[in-house]
């Protein structure tokens, strides 16, 4: 690992790299920043043999595009694309980002958005139940949305008009884009033809060299890149979450150490589980405690659940998770899968489904050194409601305004940003709460308001609920 022998005064430079690629996995000469492929391209060699031994990660380094091939190991709903505005992709969206790509793969060095709306409503066509209508104002917009995914990576460049011009009117708007064909390239490069698989789960456990692990071959190295792809890829590694197998290597001093001198953040240790928590803000894609209406009320909720937990007199009834939740999305996810597009000559056949024996710890668990635990506090979807709406009452008046009229929404928002950071999880009876959200108890709130002879507020003056916490990845 060369984070041992690089000097001490470049060791910090070399982890703000290895943050930089772990974060965007894609990096352009725009994206994120203009900076950050000059940092990964100076340290390109040290940065490859480390992603490979520590995460069986391939990094691929040109001179207008950097690129790790990371290994899924579980499904995250945790980090979907988003538009510029940071609103949440939709199917339609996907669809249209999917097959403007493979328009712009056999285009020219330019193109125009209505020409490039041709081609993707051509490809929409051959699909059943999707359209692209350019007369249609949604259609539109989400086609808008993914082209503008695009541009913010770089491989488009907008080099004349308006795409929000053509949005509103495509007969008076127009918008001019340069290709950059080596980010093109570098965005679609699956690991296997999509028309090739009867489920989702075969994008799993893809290793660096192309072959799949399998529970029986699993070696004690890769057991310890699974734990640390958990890592870096998971807000809180719970033990509980991990295999068996994989429970001791979480416990190593020497493996956490490791994943800490790569990325220069800082494990939290737990009985539960570990979590490593970036104070630098360059690998969390989520800040926390954070500004923002749904950071600061989440931050609120979190110090009211642990009081509730906390509370002796009142115990919550516990309950254990009844399904994993890559396992339900992997499902909904086959379910969706369009048997007539698969290949049936190349296709894979579809895994068989793990017999429940092997879903479960051994009987023998406890004996082999882990005690089963009790379960995860439960809170109520009553509770949880009065809550929310008890804080809105104290204080809505410092809310943003999309908020302050709809706390039903705040409230399903709020639990999902939670539920995102893995410190509690949905159930049908309401939440679990899981044992990272203590680490947010104790929350001080302080509200700034106008000074009474104030006539204007300065950007210093605004205010809101704030809450006192460490920067959490």
């Amino acid at each position: 690992m060369h984070g041992r022998t690089i000097d001490a005064l470049a060791l910090d430079n070399y982890q703000r790299a290895a943050r930089v690629i772990l974060a965007n996995h894609l990096v352009t000469r725009t994206y994120p920043d203009r900076i950050a492929l000059p940092l990964i391209r100076r340290w390109a060699t040290e940065l490859r043999e480390d992603l490979a031994e520590l995460f069986g990660y391939r990094l691929e380094v040109t001179e207008t595009t950097a690129r790790v091939f990371p290994v899924l190991d579980h499904l995250d709903a945790g980090r979907p694309a988003r538009t510029p505005a940071e609103r949440v992709f939709d199917r339609r969206r996907y669809a249209y980002l999917a097959l403007a790509l493979a328009a712009l793969g056999r285009a020219g060095d330019q193109i125009t958005l209505s020409e490039l709306a041709d081609q993707v409503a051509a490809y929409a066509g051959r699909v059943d139940g999707l359209e692209l209508a350019t007369d249609r104002a949604a259609d539109r917009d989400a086609f808008v949305d993914a082209v503008g995914w695009l541009t913010a990576r770089g491989a488009l460049a907008l080099a004349d008009g308006d795409a929000g011009g053509w949005a509103s009117d495509p007969d008076a708007g127009e918008a001019l884009y340069d290709i950059d064909r080596p980010v093109v390239f570098a965005l679609f490069r699956p690991p296997r033809a999509l028309q090739h698989l009867h489920s989702v789960r075969g994008l799993l456990g893809e290793e660096a060299t192309g072959t799949t692990v399998t529970a029986a071959g699993t070696t004690g190295a890769e057991i310890a890149r699974r734990v640390r792809r958990a890592l870096v890829e998971r807000p809180v590694v719970y033990a509980e979450d991990l295999a068996p197998d994989e429970r001791p290597a979480l416990a190593q001093e020497r493996l956490v150490a490791e994943v800490e001198l790569f990325t220069g953040l800082r494990a939290e240790r737990r009985a539960e589980g570990v979590a490593l928590i970036d104070t630098s803000g360059r690998l969390s894609d989520v800040r926390f405690p954070g500004t923002g209406t749904l950071a600061q009320v989440a931050l609120l909720l979190a110090g009211e659940i642990a009081d509730r937990v906390l509370d002796i007199d009142h115990p919550l009834p516990r309950r254990h998770p009844v399904a994993e939740p890559d396992a339900a999305l992997a499902d909904q996810l086959d379910e969706a899968i369009p048997e007539s597009t698969v290949f049936a000559p190349l296709a894979e056949t579809r895994a068989a489904a793990a017999p429940a024996d092997d879903l479960d710890p051994p009987d023998d668990f406890q004996a082999q050194g882990d005690r089963p635990t009790p379960g995860y506090p439960l809170i109520e979807r009553t509770w949880l409601r009065e809550t929310v709406q008890a804080l809105a009452d104290r204080y809505g008046t410092t809310f943003a305004a999309q908020w302050q009229a709809d706390v039903a929404r705040l409230t399903t928002e709020v639990v999902a940003l939670l539920e995102r950071l893995r410190l509690v999880r949905t159930i049908e009876e309401g939440l679990l709460v899981l044992p990272a959200l203590a680490r947010y108890r104790g929350a001080v709130v302080t509200v700034r308001t106008k000074r009474a002879a104030e006539l204007f507020v300065t950007a210093a003056d605004t205010y809101g609920p704030g809450g006192t916490g460490t920067e959490g990845n």
